[in-house]
């Protein structure tokens, strides 16, 4: 093949795969900024009939397209979509009702660790259900060993350093004025439970479950970048700091390592544990309120 036939060739196909790039984003930003399971943009009476129309969208796509020889390709993406949608409302409608049942408080630690718990399983659960009713493996959402020795090295490394700041990150980040040792020290646990369970719920939604199905249409870095950016773009309805804009500067590049971590250690291992460090100092901002 002539040079001048393979340009246009090698053109197209950039144009392809950038045109891929955006059409898998504005599906994640549907997901993650319009039907979010934390500050969706429409009232229930819209939210309810629209989010439902959106989760059979996605499936009823995946099951046409694993059909269809020519484009059976892009499937398990699209039922990936389905999956993320579909957990996310399961959050947002279903989360809640174990508070009253148990006698929880969402006032107190305990509440909102409760709460918490509540929201990873009805997220998680589905991920992993649905994910091998599929026929995907849990090494198709990362959750393996991989290089486990490199994941537990930088993962246990950076938590403890990030653990170690929190207190005065806590307070120049999120304004919560005294938060002295004696006063976090009884919260330790609750602390604990909250962000372990936050950092698998989040990574595995927006990284382990989307990064090894983008790949190969988008690449390494701009699958992670199609993620990152929703990632971000979650956290716009946040009332947890005064400065919204500096949160999304800072998670944005923070989505990016995550990612690269993941796809570098092929395990939700170390990203789990970096997001969770992370968390640390978001949680006793909102303990410090109560």
């Amino acid at each position: 093949m002539s040079a001048t036939k393979s340009e246009p060739m090698r053109q197209n196909a950039r144009l392809h795969r950038l045109g891929l790039f955006f059409l898998f984003l504005a599906f994640s930003l549907l997901i993650a900024v319009v039907f979010s399971h934390f500050w969706p943009l429409f009232p229930k009476a819209i939210d309810i009939p629209s989010r439902i129309v959106l989760i059979l969208t996605f499936l009823v796509s995946s099951l046409l397209l694993r059909r269809n020889s020519r484009l059976n390709k892009y499937w398990q993406i699209f039922f990936a979509f389905f999956i993320a949608s579909f957990a996310q409302a399961l959050d947002y409608y279903f989360s809640g009702w174990s508070l009253s049942l148990l006698g929880f408080d969402i006032k107190t630690p305990a509440g909102i660790v409760a709460d918490k718990l509540e929201s990873t399983f009805l997220i998680v659960v589905p991920i992993i259900l649905l994910t091998k009713a599929s026929g995907g493996d849990l090494g198709s959402i990362y959750l393996q060993k991989g290089k486990l020795r490199t994941g537990l090295i930088i993962g246990c490394v950076v938590f403890l350093a990030v653990a170690a700041i929190s207190i005065p990150w806590a307070k120049w980040q999120y304004q919560t004025g005294d938060l002295g040792l004696a006063r976090v020290i009884p919260w330790i646990p609750w602390i604990l439970l909250f962000v372990i369970a936050n950092g698998i719920n989040e990574e595995l939604l927006f990284r382990g479950l989307f990064l090894r199905k983008l790949e190969p249409f988008l690449g390494v870095f701009p699958s992670n970048l199609c993620m990152a950016i929703p990632f971000t773009m979650l956290h716009l309805g946040v009332n947890y700091t005064q400065n919204t804009l500096m949160l999304l500067a800072f998670l944005l590049p923070l989505g990016l390592v995550l990612g690269y971590i993941m796809q570098k250690t092929n395990s939700i291992l170390g990203p789990w544990l970096m997001h969770a460090s992370v968390d640390i100092a978001v949680v006793l901002a909102l303990f410090s309120t109560l």
